[in-house]
């Protein structure tokens, strides 16, 4: 095999699609290395998800290394779903930022920019966990070996990334315990293993493929006629590629670009990576602003839709209108199921982002909802430790409102923060000071079926059990789902508790959640209950007690 000295733009667009494509073989084995014995493992999902963001940004518009690595970053940026999307984002804007301004890499500068890597990896992460992604990331950058090609160099990467792999387990007992390696890190694996495929000229036809041309929206014609009146404007959304031949590309400010979208628009949303700004603005003259725009560059992709059409097509879903005057406060959630969703949107939660457990939505979806809220404080209630760091993201990226992303794990917690905040408050800080306090009273307890035995908190869980759980610790067990379920009221302390809201999943018969209630009423009598039919998927009861 002829060995491989430097790499350039169209090697590396094909190393990431040949990653995602080897992922995507993988995704449900990734997915199973799950620590926890109910079915939440969706981490080989949301990395599959996140890097197709990436090789969708890359398109057919070829450029320079550097250019491509910025378009593939910029993508899962805003596609980054779950923790393990959102670091696996930041390794390759890392990666990004170590190609800057390269046109072709050799080997010493294939390796720097994985050094960048792995320290945007590390800054990705509040507190690092060594035993997960990064340590993959960290050992195997350093165990590769870079004084050949770049064939020895992916070779000897990946057989250090194997070794970090395979040794998780002895960092963090919980693998251990449960018998498997770090999920993250073995899809990050996957991922270099397909990109030293493509590396090695091993792709075929297939693969290759471009991805089917999606089917264009359903449109009421009939909705906006010649004799509507445009109430709501153009939702616009653009990539402009920032030019040379018309500015100086490394003095270029794009705060002219967003401050005058502000002056002509609403729900700006406008960042640059690289030499490419991605635009999102709400307008009644979209091509003012195109005009405008190619004085700094020429556009990629456009996209303008009419949101009187939009407003009829889905006014009982909660969409906010163009004109809506300005809120001091606006509160985004993430829940799943269409009785939690409901609920949430009773509490007065301005956006629902449907998701959760193993259906994270990604960073692209907070800023949408974001954009859909006229309001000076935005509170964002994730409601699942695995959504937080999208949303954070997020909120680092928008700069139209100044976003509050809870500390909110649980549907209970997101549930009673939500129900506490008190609009009336000009003080932003004791909104959220109370709204932490009362989310801190809250305990919240799941019930769902194991999808493989296990043994925790003295607990033995067997495959088909209905499990009983509180955070991460196991604790109640049963063939029966009202008994593991009472039994987790009883370890939860209900007795000791005031209110107990119970939410039933869309797998449980009514009467069933009914004879719960029955049951639960006559044990605990001091102990006001409500029963609510969530229909959510995963969690067959959710137990919020306060």
């Amino acid at each position: 095999m002829e060995k491989t000295a430097e790499l350039d733009s169209l090697t590396f667009a094909a190393m990431l699609r040949q990653g995602a494509v080897a992922l995507g073989k993988e995704k449900n084995t990734v997915n199973d290395l799950n620590v926890f014995p109910i079915p939440d493992g969706d981490t080989g999902d949301n990395m599959h998800m996140t890097l197709k963001a990436g090789c969708a940004a890359l398109k057919d518009n070829l450029g320079t290394l550097s250019e491509i690595s910025a378009a593939a970053s910029s993508g899962m940026l805003l596609g980054a779903r779950g923790n393990s999307g959102v670091i696996l984002s930041r390794i390759f804007a890392g990666l990004a930022k170590g190609l800057q301004g390269v046109i072709v890499a050799d080997t010493k500068a294939f390796a720097n920019a994985m050094a960048s890597a792995v320290a945007e990896a590390y800054k990705a992460v509040p507190v690092p966990v060594e035993g997960t992604i990064i340590t993959v990331l960290r050992e195997g950058a350093a165990g590769a070996d870079a004084s050949a090609d770049l064939n020895h160099y992916f070779e000897t990467l990946l057989s250090a990334m194997q070794i970090s792999l395979d040794h998780t387990p002895e960092l963090l007992p919980v693998l251990k315990d449960a018998g498997v390696v770090d999920s993250g890190g073995a899809g990050l694996l996957c991922i270099f293993q397909g990109m030293n495929d493509a590396l090695c000229g091993r792709i075929s036809e297939e693969e290759l493929a471009p991805a089917s041309t999606p089917t264009a929206p359903v449109v009421e014609l009939d909705k906006f006629d010649e004799n509507s009146t445009l109430e709501f404007g153009y939702c616009t959304e653009f990539l402009l590629r920032l030019m040379r031949s018309k500015i100086d590309l490394e003095t270029f400010d794009e705060k002219v670009i967003i401050d005058y979208l502000n002056q002509i628009g609403e729900s700006v949303v406008a960042f640059r990576e690289g030499s490419i700004v991605k635009v999102h603005v709400h307008t009644f003259n979209p091509g003012v602003i195109l005009n405008e725009m190619q004085k700094y560059g020429e556009f990629l992709t456009i996209k303008i839709e009419n949101m009187s059409l939009q407003h009829h097509q889905s006014v009982n879903q909660n969409n906010a209108s163009f004109k809506k005057p300005q809120q001091p406060y606006g509160i985004v959630a993430v829940a799943s199921g269409e009785g939690l969703i409901n609920a949430f949107r009773e509490l007065g939660t301005d956006e629902v982002i449907a998701g959760g457990q193993t259906m994270n939505p990604s960073t692209q979806d907070f800023l949408d909802a974001f954009s859909r809220i006229n309001a000076q404080h935005i509170l964002v209630f994730p409601n699942n430790s695995n959504i937080k760091m999208a949303a954070d993201q997020a909120a680092e990226l928008y700069d139209k409102a100044d976003i509050r992303v809870m500390p909110s794990t649980t549907i209970g917690e997101g549930y009673y923060g939500v129900g506490s905040v008190d609009r009336s408050l000009n003080d932003i800080e004791e909104v959220v000071e109370s709204v932490n306090e009362i989310m801190q009273s809250v305990s919240t307890g799941m019930v769902s079926t194991a999808i493989r035995d296990a043994e925790g908190d003295g607990v033995t869980v067997h495959t088909g059990n209905f499990v009983g759980y509180y955070g991460k610790k196991i604790l109640s067990a049963s063939d029966n789902r009202l008994e593991a379920a009472k039994a987790l009221c009883e370890r939860l302390d209900a007795a000791s508790r005031d209110v107990l809201l119970v939410f039933f999943g869309q797998d449980v018969p009514e009467e069933e959640a009914e004879k719960l209630v029955a049951e639960l009423t006559a044990t605990y009598k001091n102990l006001e209950i409500m029963l609510n039919n969530g229909t959510q998927p995963v969690y067959d009861y959710i137990f919020v007690l306060c």
